[in-house]
């Protein structure tokens, strides 16, 4: 074309690739360059979109955050069966005391509302703003009465343990809800031995307690409940296999409708 000639060396490094089309169409090469036929290009293809599909993954992958786990515990004898949402999404519906929910999902959040509503309308019956809700984190909205308000509801947002006990360790948590029993101890009675033997794994409990999980080693065990400094049982299990890293939550509340026995027992998984 009356331009200046690219170097030899130039030319050998450029590579032209051709398709021709119809029957038996296949790759053509120039100055040195591979063969390609229609075979190898259809996996030098797949190999591309291979790489940039593992290339998206790794994006999506990075930017993914991890949602908060929670759920409801209901222990107030006062309010009616109640609807719980978190940020507009219901989490629990037409509960009452006694009821601990599954766990749920729920989008990290550095200021949710959770609203505790009658499940036969009308205004919230309680309102909590602000409520951290940390990425990977895992909590309980421990609903109670409020003993400042008689006729009053509280939420209570309890950080859950998320991993699991320690090797040939159980971890359990109590919340003494149990206004007209009061404090109480709580045993974990071996298998083969006797409450006169045993000795409290929590002792003194007070109603409203600051929960903290207490951590044993596991084996099978009876659970038993008695007002503080007695040995008559408020509250007796029945045997409890554990293996070793099991993490449960433990709500203990008076009984309404009996006085034997006084306490009535209510126990969630948390982990494992």
């Amino acid at each position: 074309m009356g331009g200046r000639p690219f170097p030899h060396s130039k030319m050998r490094a450029m590579k032209t690739i051709c398709f021709r089309s119809g029957t038996g169409a296949r790759m053509t090469r120039m100055n040195g360059a591979p063969l390609l036929t229609v075979p190898r290009l259809t996996l030098a293809a797949v190999a591309a979109l291979a790489v940039a599909l593992f290339l998206t993954a790794c994006e999506n992958v990075g930017s993914y955050t991890q949602p908060t786990l929670v759920r409801v515990i209901d222990a107030s004898y006062l309010a009616p069966a109640v609807n719980v949402t978190v940020n507009g999404t219901l989490i629990a519906a037409n509960i009452g005391q006694g009821a601990i929910t599954a766990y749920g999902a729920l989008p990290a959040s550095n200021s949710a509302v959770i609203n505790v509503n009658a499940t036969t309308a009308g205004p919230p019956l309680l309102t909590t703003n602000d409520w951290v809700l940390a990425a990977g984190d895992q909590h309980s909205a421990f609903l109670t009465d409020d003993a400042a308000a008689p006729t009053g509801y509280e939420i209570t947002v309890l950080q859950d343990q998320q991993v699991a006990a320690a090797t040939g360790h159980s971890a359990f948590r109590f919340l003494n809800q149990a206004i007209n029993t009061g404090a109480v101890d709580v045993y974990m009675v071996p298998a083969g031995s006797t409450l006169a033997n045993a000795i409290p794994l929590v002792t003194a409990l007070p109603v409203g307690n600051t929960p903290t999980y207490v951590s044993f080693l596991s084996q099978t065990v009876t659970m038993v409940i008695t007002p503080t400094g007695l040995t008559t049982p408020s509250y007796t299990s029945t045997p409890i296999g554990l293996t070793g890293g099991e993490v449960r939550t433990v709500l203990i509340v008076d009984t309404q409708l009996t006085s034997n026995p006084p306490v009535a027992v209510f126990t969630a998984n948390d982990v494992n």
